[in-house]
């Protein structure tokens, strides 16, 4: 336990660093180095690495995406994903008596999924000014905490098993806790921040409906990518992607409800507003 808190205070202390410098290169250099680490952890459970043409592709495309979002080089990022997918395919073919075809279509998943759900933090910091950035911070909760909501109900109540061959910890009691836990918090911190906010002059309105209803989306969601990550682990037989935070395994442990979170919070904010300026 020790152990684990003190992996935590780091983690926190190093995001909440990178955090307070969201405006400065300093963001998405993080990003890139949150995304090599992701797909590197990825493909060595997948016995992948070994392949190193199509994985120096996928690593440079991880650290290069960050920064064509960040200057906003809209044209080319489709130009640059499609580019992606066509060699890495064609490093199936020349090598495919190497490389199976599972290989081949996890390298595809993890090259495009990963970098794309990570740089919706960029995408998210830009929007609506100097608010920006408290969405990337309620994008990244509402991973987090439904999960430890989900725990902390899951361990008092849990009584009938969620997906018992996939997650054996998991509990519906624990589910339907996160997903309120999620909304709850949510409004929360809407209303704090529109506060602290309105001390300083700024003055807007919360939709709180849609940051309930938003919250809650993110737990069911994020629950989805949490036990995708799990079946991926129980396929390869690993109990951990890897080590990097001691006590709670790689970073693709903590981030994998984040990669499907995130690009959701963003869509939505695309389609609705959480707040009215």
């Amino acid at each position: 336990m020790g152990i684990r808190l003190i992996s935590s205070a780091v983690a926190s202390a190093i995001a909440i660093g990178v955090l307070l410098l969201h405006h400065t290169i300093v963001f998405p250099i993080a990003i890139a180095a949150v995304c090599v680490i992701l797909l590197f952890e990825l493909f060595r459970a997948g016995g992948c690495l070994k392949f190193r043409l199509p994985a120096g592709v996928a690593f440079l495309y991880g650290m290069g995406l960050p920064f064509l979002v960040y200057f906003d080089q809209t044209p080319f990022r489709p130009l640059v994903a499609v580019s992606v997918c066509i060699l890495l395919l064609l490093s199936y073919i020349l090598l495919h008596e190497r490389m199976s075809l599972f290989h081949a279509l996890l390298m595809v998943f993890g090259t495009l999924l990963i970098p794309y759900s990570m740089c919706c933090c960029i995408t998210l910091n830009e929007k609506d000014g100097i608010h920006g950035i408290i969405y990337v911070v309620m994008a990244l909760c509402g991973a987090w905490l439904a999960d430890s909501g989900a725990y902390f109900v899951g361990t008092f109540c849990g009584k009938h098993k969620l997906c018992p061959q996939i997650s054996p910890k998991k509990t519906i009691e624990g589910f339907i806790g996160g997903v309120v836990t999620n909304g709850i918090l949510f409004i929360a911190f809407a209303a704090v921040y529109s506060r602290i906010m309105a001390a300083r002059g700024d003055i807007f309105t919360v939709h709180y409906v849609t940051v309930c209803l938003l919250g809650m989306a993110c737990a069911l969601i994020g629950t989805v990518g949490d036990l995708t990550a799990s079946l991926i682990k129980r396929h390869f037989q690993i109990k951990d992607y890897g080590n990097i935070m001691p006590g709670h395994g790689g970073l693709l442990d903590r981030f994998d409800s984040v990669l499907l979170v995130v690009p959701f919070f963003c869509a939505v904010l695309q389609l609705t507003p959480l707040y009215s300026f």
